[in-house]
């Protein structure tokens, strides 16, 4: 009974007390990692009510969960982007739009309870420190046994990870033999550019995963080595991408426009307006420039996106982009956790508000995109009905505000990545685990191949490969045998996309898997 009470009105205790500290709340930096609230001498309700509860409550209640509770509960009720982040989470969180992490820069996976080194980051720490793919973690610093036990990977990550220049001493088995290794860790990028080629003579494609501090850069190097190759025109790719820092997508944008241009413009209630405009003469101002979306293009993406539609620099490719318009800046909290919390909403250069209703709370608006496959949206341009105002570019064409960015050309869902066996076998990482296998059983075969292109000329899965598929699949509980041929086709095509990862990472699966993409393909006939 006691817990009920505390359930349903602590909340409504805690909002109140929050909605204070946001009005004297003061900004720093909008990026990371935010501000801190200006601290209060007198105590609140809410800390009467925490030590109460903590005092004199008849269980043991941790304080942390306390907070998370209410944090979530409050939060929910405002917007479905403002979100709370607990300490212990607060590091990884900002990672991700940092760019980088530290620790020894190896991709792993447990296998049979085994740590095994999947791939090893070129150049990184323990490349330089000899360990090869195929090595099996056993031991770390002669006391921590990680092999032969129930360990989660997440528990492997907090054992390797440490600060950079620090050492860890790994124990690992290389076939047979067991061999001791002292890995000194460095700061391991994590790359935003997912991957940049020539895709035809004179077309060049670059694929973003997300916008973090190191994008725009990243995008630079991209962009004038595939200038200085020839291009011509190009090919941004932002499927995927659930956005990021609102910066790097405007500095992008400004690589595109001319002039002066609006980018974006973004507004509060208690935050006034901002533009963001072209500063600087731009490297691509000029080429043809066709950008693909989809259903997970999210934010920074649909700012990008949006401005090069507004302006009709840009082809937009796809399908209609998530929605998402609101502006989050991190505020850090007294106890370590921050908050991020939506300060305004984003415009694009003609006026459109592109976030989609949320009005009718935040399970119905993440059903939103669930409603578009039901509705035929992601696989019929003709059922794509935006009701949002409409605007008119400079050249004459109509677009749309209040729910994402609709494209100019509609491509389909491919429904084939629906199928249940596939998608069973990335959930259990099936395929991933069997094309590494079969990396090991043919690693020189493999090495000799010395572009993604060569891959996809040479290596070609047949029935060999099926069998071996299937026999593996079934340790995992997943029957293969009944497969139609269009599944086993698919199958097969995946053995050939998740070996070029393999070999190539990122770079390689792109590679070859443009080949084949219809987006891709309708991108390339526009820019003829």
């Amino acid at each position: 009974m006691g817990n009920n009470k505390v359930k349903v009105w602590l909340p409504l205790m805690f909002s109140v007390v929050m909605v204070l500290g946001m009005i004297i709340g003061y900004q720093l930096r909008d990026k990371t990692q935010g501000s801190r609230f200006l601290t209060i001498n007198k105590r609140t309700a809410l800390q009467e009510l925490v030590e109460l509860i903590r005092n004199k409550y008849v269980d043991p209640v941790k304080v942390d969960s306390i907070t998370q509770v209410t944090a979530d509960e409050l939060l929910s009720r405002l917007d479905p982007h403002s979100v709370y982040i607990p300490a212990k989470d607060l590091m990884e969180v900002n990672e991700e739009l940092m760019g980088n992490f530290q620790g020894i820069g190896v991709e792993f996976q447990l296998l049979n309870d085994t740590v095994h080194v999947m791939n090893v980051m070129k150049g990184g720490p323990s490349e330089k420190a000899g360990i090869m793919v195929g090595d099996r973690l056993i031991k770390v610093d002669d006391s921590i046994v990680i092999a032969g036990k129930k360990i989660k990977p997440d528990d492997v990550r907090a054992i390797l990870r440490g600060p950079a220049e620090s050492k860890v001493q790994v124990n690992i088995l290389r076939g047979q033999e067991e061999k001791k290794v002292t890995i000194q860790r460095g700061v391991i990028p994590v790359p935003t550019v997912d991957v940049s080629y020539m895709i035809t003579p004179e077309t060049g494609f670059i694929r973003i995963n997300r916008f973090g501090e190191p994008t725009y850069e990243e995008f630079m190097q991209q962009l004038e080595k595939l200038q200085a190759l020839g291009m011509k025109e190009l090919i941004l790719d932002l499927r995927g991408n659930g956005g990021g820092l609102l910066k790097e997508a405007t500095d992008i944008a400004d690589e595109f426009l001319d002039g002066d241009k609006l980018i974006v413009y973004t507004e509060g209630e208690h935050v006034p307006k901002m533009e963001y405009r072209c500063k600087r003469d731009g490297l691509f101002e000029k080429g043809k420039l066709v950008v693909l979306v989809d259903e997970t293009s999210a934010s920074a993406s649909e700012v990008l996106s949006g401005a090069l539609q507004d302006w009709d620099r840009a082809t937009i490719i796809g399908r209609r982009s998530f929605g998402k318009g609101l502006v989050q800046q991190q505020f850090q909290l007294s106890d370590g956790s921050a908050v991020r919390l939506t300060i305004a909403r984003y415009f694009t250069p003609l006026g459109r508000s592109i976030q989609k209703a949320y009005d009718k709370g935040k399970s119905k608006y993440e059903e939103e995109l669930v409603n578009r496959w039901h509705n035929g949206e992601l696989v019929k341009a003709d059922t794509v009905k935006p009701s949002g105002k409409s605007y008119k570019t400079p050249g004459g064409k109509i677009v749309y505000g209040g729910g994402g960015i609709t494209p100019d050309m509609f491509v389909p869902y491919d429904t084939s990545k629906l199928d249940t066996a596939l998608t069973a076998m990335y959930y259990k990482s099936t395929m991933n685990n069997f094309v590494y296998r079969l990396y090991l059983q043919d690693a020189q075969k493999f090495k000799s191949f010395k572009t993604p292109d060569d891959l996809y000329k040479q290596f070609n899965p047949g029935e060999t490969e099926w069998k071996q598929l299937v026999d593996f699949a079934a340790k995992d509980s997943i029957r293969l045998n009944g497969a139609s041929s269009k599944d086993k086709t698919l199958l097969l095509k995946t053995i050939q996309l998740m070996m070029a990862r393999q070999i190539w990472r990122t770079q390689g699966y792109y590679e070859v898997q443009n080949k084949t993409d219809q987006t891709i393909k309708k991108a390339l006939e526009v820019l003829q």
